[in-house]
C-alpha cells in the first residue's frame, strides 16, 4: 500500500471530509488545503444516475468557463488552408502532412479541429485520435467551417469539454488554484448548468448522484445535494 504524503494527510485535517457543503464552503475548505509548488488544476467530478450501457443515455457536452480554465491550450487544426489557421491563433495546422505526422506517433495536443470538407481524410487516424478523446466532433463544435472562432474559444475562452465514462463518472476541469474563490464559483455554476443541461431525454428520476470538488495533489470535498437537486 502507497503510504499518503505529508501534505495530503494534513489536507484532511483541514475539515470533515465525509461531510458534504455548499459550493462556496467547499471552495474555502480547497483553499486552506496545503498547496504544490505547481499551480494545480481544480476539477468537478459528477457521479451521474444513468446507464452507460444504453447510447440514449450518453451524457457529453461542451461549456465555456466565464473566467478561464487557467491552462494553456493546444490545438491544432486540419484544414485546407493552414495560413489562415495559424493566424487564428492555431499551434499547428494543415491537412495531409498534419495526417502523417499523426501516423508517425504525434498527439503533442489538446484540441483537434477540423473543417467538414476535412474529415473525409481526418478519418485515417480517427484510431489514433478517437481513444484519446480527440478526434473532431460536431457535437462538441470542433468541426465548423468557422475555424478562427473555434480556436478562439478554445485558446482564450476557456472551452472544455466533458464526457460520462463507462463508469457513469464525469470530470471537468473548472480552473486552477490561483483562481480567485469568486471566479471558481462562476465557473463552478457554468459547468453544473452544462451537466444538467445535457441530461438525456430518454432518463427519468434523480438525474446527479454525487458531486466532487478537488484539486491535483488534493483530496476531494463533497459538493451538497441542494446544489444541484434541480437536476
Amino acid at each position: 500500500m502507497i503510504a499518503a504524503s505529508k501534505r495530503y494527510r494534513t489536507a484532511h485535517d483541514v475539515a470533515d471530509l465525509q461531510r458534504t457543503y455548499p459550493l462556496e464552503e467547499a471552495i474555502d475548505i480547497l483553499q486552506r488545503m496545503p498547496k504544490a509548488r505547481f499551480d494545480e488544476t481544480v476539477e468537478l467530478s459528477a457521479k451521474l444516475n444513468v446507464d452507460p450501457r444504453q447510447s440514449t443515455q450518453m451524457v457529453r457536452g461542451v461549456v465555456n468557463l466565464p473566467k478561464g480554465s487557467g491552462k494553456q491550450v493546444r490545438a491544432i487544426v486540419f484544414t485546407d488552408d493552414p495560413e489562415a489557421a495559424k493566424a487564428a491563433g492555431a499551434d499547428e495546422a494543415g491537412l495531409e502532412d498534419l495526417i502523417e505526422k499523426i501516423q508517425g506517433g504525434w498527439t503533442d495536443f489538446d484540441v483537434a479541429i477540423a473543417t467538414p470538407a476535412a474529415m473525409k481524410e481526418v478519418r485515417k487516424v480517427a484510431r489514433v485520435l478517437g481513444p484519446r478523446g480527440l478526434m473532431p466532433n460536431p457535437k462538441s463544435g470542433t468541426v465548423t467551417d468557422d475555424v478562427a472562432s473555434a480556436v478562439k474559444e478554445i485558446k482564450l475562452g476557456g472551452r472544455v469539454e466533458f464526457k460520462m465514462d463507462k463508469t457513469a463518472n464525469i470530470g471537468v476541469v473548472v480552473g486552477k488554484r490561483s483562481h480567485s474563490k469568486e471566479d471558481l464559483v462562476e465557473n463552478i455554476q457554468s459547468v453544473i448548468a452544462a451537466i444538467g443541461k445535457a441530461r438525456p431525454e430518454s432518463f427519468k428520476g434523480k438525474y446527479i448522484k454525487s458531486m466532487t470538488l478537488t484539486a491535483t495533489m488534493t483530496p476531494g470535498v463533497k459538493l451538497d445535494p441542494n446544489l444541484y437537486n434541480q437536476y
